[in-house]
């Protein structure tokens, strides 16, 4: 970056109390500046268009049509030179990758100091990876000792869609909660748990939520 070029931020989060817990951190930077900040995915991307901002720092849990990984591919599609940073509760390996491949130039857990986050901001503008000691360590263990569960290539097979349905299960909500929480119809959502069960070749829905409950339970890979 150009010295002395103030850093502009767009913050993604549906939860205010973290939005504003992120802007209370970045406050005290004299060259960071938080320009904008969005509670979902079709917001973010009017408010992104329009601030044109250095760091997006988005949560891959969003409400509506457009989901945090959607979030991040569009970005990456419409301004490549606009980084995006991923804060979020997930430490799964296998989430991690997906918003990794999708475009996301760092990964930070939310359970990681707050002051993190102004370092990671700073790495991926130094045209760094940053990831969380956490996820880094996973993504090591998997793709070069092979410590990865079954479940998670199992899961591998599953569409960025059909992980966000299969991981709302997983967390305990029904299908008119999924389905209201993504911006879908009820029809969809069947339509996705439908193909998720036949890619696990799974006869009832019952057994799927147990699996995604099991999943959800361990996040260890």
């Amino acid at each position: 970056m150009t010295e002395n070029k103030t850093i502009r931020i767009v913050i993604v989060d549906e939860h205010p109390v973290v939005r504003n817990g992120i802007k209370s951190v970045l406050q005290f930077e004299d060259d960071i500046e938080v320009c904008g900040e969005a509670e979902d995915g079709n917001k973010a991307i009017k408010i992104i268009a329009d601030q044109e901002p250095d760091v997006v720092v988005v949560d891959l849990s969003l409400k509506g049509n457009v989901s945090g990984i959607d979030l991040v591919k569009a970005i990456r599609s419409r301004n490549p030179l606009i980084l995006t940073l991923i804060l979020s509760m997930d430490d799964s390996a296998l989430i991690a990758e997906r918003a990794l491949k999708a475009g996301a130039k760092g990964y930070l857990t939310k359970e990681e100091a707050p002051e993190n986050i102004i370092t990671a901001i700073r790495s991926i503008l130094n045209d760094e990876l940053y990831l969380s000691k956490t996820i880094s360590d996973k993504l090591i263990n998997k793709h070069i000792y092979g410590q990865i569960g079954t479940s998670s290539i199992a899961l591998e097979r599953l569409t960025d869609r059909e992980l966000d349905i299969f991981k709302l299960i997983g967390q305990g909500y029904k299908r008119c909660d999924v389905a209201e929480k993504l911006g879908i119809k009820v029809n969809t959502f069947e339509s996705h748990r439908r193909k998720i069960k036949e890619k696990f070749h799974l006869a009832k829905s019952s057994e799927l939520t147990r699996m995604a409950v099991n999943w959800f339970s361990r996040q260890d890979v």
